[in-house]
């Protein structure tokens, strides 16, 4: 094998903490909040997922692209995180179903990625101090100089992103002929979450993130859907507002991540930003309905205040965070309304929380023989 020499590459943070590595030879400068995954496969899923948009992410698994990627493990057309660090950047690759490296695939999208970190260190340092705005650059910038281009960097309390993910216009998923026709607000919708709907045998309407209740109702849907997304709900008006309009109507709607979020905000019930948010494949969940624990794949850095939602006389609780009690999921008592934080169509290996598009169906089914 031969030898390459590599370029010495930083990782700057915000606070000023500085992390070395080496360069995997694509050159530049890349900004974002720097979050991390303890997912110890799906990198190709978690690179291309638009709730990363805006981020640079820490990948805790030592090894990266050892199974190089495959043009099925996708959510999105792009690589949608903003840089990557990693332990061991693995060059080289072994997968039977594999279409190539990981590298390639970075090189084909100018993603600026920094190796040799001791991640670990970093992992800790972040969990310590929160996240934070980063910088990567494998170009030789001084310090000073990429301090100076950080402080510009507008933190993610308060940034809108989905509109940056969205698509620029409506598009189908499913069978023209499918018993059920679900609308979906695009915030970031991952391809497995309409998937896992085209399969429960829906046809779907994809709607930009800008679209208005009156588009959406135009396409005579049984449901809607609220989808993941990156950045803060807070910002998202028009979101909001057609969550109202649904919720008015007693629209049968089901929401995932920042569509939970919007669905609480509809309803008055703030978020809030994390200190450093959920992001990995085994995040355990209490079903406070059933009694019983799933195993969920989860990644959003905002939630929904708890106690707002407790003391709220139409919405409870139906699933809890079992690590640290946040909101995992909730229901309206007087609406066809339920939404979770975490991801069901991840499905990591267990497949705990598919039952949950199930329910969406089976709510949709009661609406039609009312």
């Amino acid at each position: 094998m031969k030898y390459t020499t590599r370029q010495k590459a930083i990782l700057l943070l915000s606070d000023g903490t500085i992390f070395y590595g080496k360069s995997i030879g694509i050159e530049g400068t890349t900004f974002g909040e720097v979050c991390f995954n303890t997912g110890m496969t799906g990198y190709q899923e978690i690179f291309t997922d638009p709730s990363y948009f805006g981020q640079i992410m820490v990948a805790t698994n030592a090894h990266i692209g050892n199974y190089g990627v495959n043009e099925e493990d996708v959510e999105s057309d792009q690589i949608m995180i903003s840089g990557l660090v990693c332990k061991n950047f693995s060059f080289n690759y072994s997968r039977a179903n594999s279409s190539g490296s990981l590298e390639d695939y970075f090189k084909k999208q100018n993603l600026i990625c920094i190796s040799d970190v001791d991640t670990r260190a970093l992992v800790s340092y972040i969990r310590d101090n929160g996240a934070m705005n980063a910088v990567i650059s494998t170009d030789g910038k001084s310090i000073e100089e990429l301090k100076e281009m950080l402080a510009k960097v507008p933190n993610m309390e308060g940034l809108e992103l989905a509109s940056k993910v969205s698509t620029k216009a409506p598009y189908f998923v499913g069978e023209e002929t499918a018993t059920y026709k679900i609308a979906a607000l695009d915030l970031g919708i991952k391809k497995n979450i309409l998937r896992n709907l085209a399969k429960r045998d829906c046809y779907i309407k994809v709607f930009p993130f800008d679209a208005t209740y009156e588009e959406m109702k135009a396409f005579n849907p049984d449901g809607f859907f609220l989808s993941n997304g990156p950045g803060d709900p807070d910002p998202l008006f028009g979101a909001i507002e057609i969550a109202k309009k649904i919720l008015s109507n007693d629209d049968p709607v089901f929401g995932i991540c920042l569509g939970h979020q919007v669905l609480a905000l509809a309803n008055g019930i703030p978020t809030y930003k994390m200190f450093n948010g959920h992001r990995g494949i085994n995040h355990p969940v209490m079903n406070v309905i059933t009694g019983k624990g799933e195993i969920t794949s989860q990644n959003h850095g905002f939630a929904v205040n708890r106690e707002a939602l407790e003391k709220h006389p139409d919405l409870e609780i139906t699933h809890l965070h079992i690590n640290d009690g946040t909101v995992a999921g909730m229901r309206m008592k007087n609406k066809n309304c339920f939404s979770v934080q975490y991801h069901p169509e991840a499905s990591p290996g267990p497949h705990d929380s598919s039952y949950l598009f199930d329910q969406f169906i089976e709510n949709i089914k009661s609406c039609v023989t009312k």
